[in-house]
């Protein structure tokens, strides 16, 4: 009897403490690529320090005194629950509020894996007598496999769509927490101090289920302080792959395999990106350009002889050099990047928008590339925008690119209705470009817009400044079906992902 009971509960245990453990590696790995970008490495690094760190934690098992091995395992799941648990919403909420966010994102990473890697030798030691040494081998990494394989489905599949980041580590916390206690009960005659387990067991539940309970409180609060030719040239930077072809007249770049821009229309689209929001704002003296590395936002932005400074923001430091000192580029942007006026920082524009920007900018241009990925999707987030309101000046106009209305309708209004939770106007309009399609922007204010045109470029290509006639959309494009997209949820990539995913 005893040794079914043995049995099962060991089966059970060894599949949840293996889901609960890549959960909390999948969780970290997540939320690091959604706070500091550049999810490669983040992933690579979170794994890394993982990994390290349950070796530790299995070398340190072998320390713990076997006479009272069941004892020990139910207190280091009700830790593992209580920290894997609350890792979450804690690195959520001191985002903002330390400056080596890296440091304890780390810490914390490492904590979780020590406690993980002395769940399996410390359970393989008490089992040890009850199996044959085969049996107890092959079951523990059978089901520690299984386990592993269920929470890297379930993960991207099912837990950020619908659960969140926050939530999904504070439910796996439960989890963890609950097979302490179900031993407790189940094992209770051969576990010393049996009580006072259960009450610690219980008093960290009751924590978990408080901030489950308050977890989007804790998200908003944390929100508020808070990506056939010739080729005539190509390179690899640290964040992507930069490739410039030549077909006739005209040059096409590439970023990771997708178009950037094409010689052939690239006017139509930065003249539309940016001279509604210059003619319509009452002060042009500081501008700010988030993404737009190849500096042709701020080739137009330049036109205006009110400009006194442009800050661009842009991560890939060696994309904003080749676009400044390159000759091929340098046409291209009509030496813009070159121009005195232009300031260029390269850091992740979420991190500086929310710590290092200490000016107030009259019109902001957000170009960024379009939301393929977590890293991007976090950049068009009510917590990016909200944080973006901190650095507006009281007048401030501001322009953001939201991808195609006509091949991504849900994205393009979810773009919409995410600025429209954080500001106060919102007018999307759209242009057609040949080598793109329509191509949707949207135009944002907090204060009474009456879009009267202020100043003008007389010599422009493409925009004649008749902005009310591409703000009107026809019926395929128009789409009601969208939810806000927030940082721990990322709507907005699951949109594009599959809107874009089928052409």
């Amino acid at each position: 009897m005893v040794k079914i009971k043995y049995e099962y509960l060991f089966l059970v245990t060894i599949f949840i403490i293996s889901t609960c453990g890549l959960i909390y590696e999948l969780v970290a790995g997540t939320l690091a690529s959604y706070l500091l970008g550049d999810s490669v490495t983040q992933f690579s690094l979170i794994i890394g320090i993982y990994l390290f760190s349950m070796g530790i934690g299995s070398y340190v098992s072998k320390f713990f005194n076997s006479n009272n091995l069941i004892s020990r395992f139910v207190e280091i799941e009700i830790l593992i629950g209580l920290v894997g648990g609350l890792s979450a919403p804690l690195l959520f909420l001191i985002f903002n509020k330390v400056d080596f966010f890296e440091f304890y994102l780390y810490f914390i990473v490492f904590i979780i894996g020590c406690l993980v890697g002395l769940e399996i030798p410390i359970l393989m030691i008490i089992l040890k007598d009850k199996f044959k040494f085969n049996t107890l081998v092959s079951n523990v990494f059978t089901f520690d496999y299984i386990g592993a394989l269920l929470a890297s489905i379930l993960f991207p599949v099912f837990f950020i769509p619908y659960l969140g980041l926050i939530e999904t580590s504070i439910v796996f916390g439960i989890v963890n927490i609950g097979t302490g206690l179900l031993m407790c009960y189940i094992l209770q005659k051969e576990i010393k101090n049996v009580r006072f387990l259960k009450v610690k067991g219980f008093f960290s539940l009751s924590i978990l289920v408080i901030a489950f309970i308050f977890s989007s409180k804790i998200l908003s609060f944390s929100e508020k302080s808070l990506y056939g030719e010739n080729i005539v040239f190509s390179t690899t930077t640290k964040h992507q792959r930069i490739v410039l072809t030549h077909e006739r007249k005209n040059f096409n770049l590439y970023l990771n395999n997708n178009l950037q821009f094409s010689t052939f229309d690239e006017y139509r689209y930065h003249e539309m990106l940016v001279h509604p929001a210059m003619s319509f704002a009452d002060r042009v003296d500081n501008v700010l350009i988030l993404g737009g590395g190849d500096g042709l936002a701020a080739r137009e932005i330049l036109k205006y002889k009110e400009v006194k400074t442009i800050t661009l923001v842009d991560l890939d430091a060696e994309m904003t050099n080749l676009f400044k000192e390159n000759n091929l580029f340098t046409k291209m942007n009509s030496f813009s990047m070159q121009n005195k006026k232009v300031e260029i920082i390269n850091q992740d524009a979420f991190v500086w928008v929310n710590k290092k920007a200490n000016k107030k900018y009259d019109v902001v241009i957000v170009d960024f590339p379009d939301p393929s990925n977590f890293s991007l999707g976090k950049l068009y987030t009510t917590s990016f925008y909200n944080s973006l309101q901190q650095i507006l000046s009281k007048k401030a106009v501001i322009v953001v690119q939201s991808t195609s209305p006509f091949f991504a309708p849900k994205s393009f209004w979810c773009v919409n209705k995410t600025i429209q939770s954080e500001f106060k106007n919102v007018y999307p309009y759209h242009v057609y470009l040949p080598s793109f399609g329509e191509w949707g922007f949207c135009l944002t204010t907090n204060f009474n817009f009456e879009k009267k045109v202020h100043r003008r470029i007389e010599d422009l290509k493409f925009y004649d400044y008749s902005f009310e006639k591409y703000t009107q959309f026809s019926k395929d494009m128009i789409t009601t079906d969208v939810e806000v997209n927030k940082l721990n949820n990322q709507k907005l990539v699951a949109y594009f992902n599959k809107e874009w995913g089928s052409y």
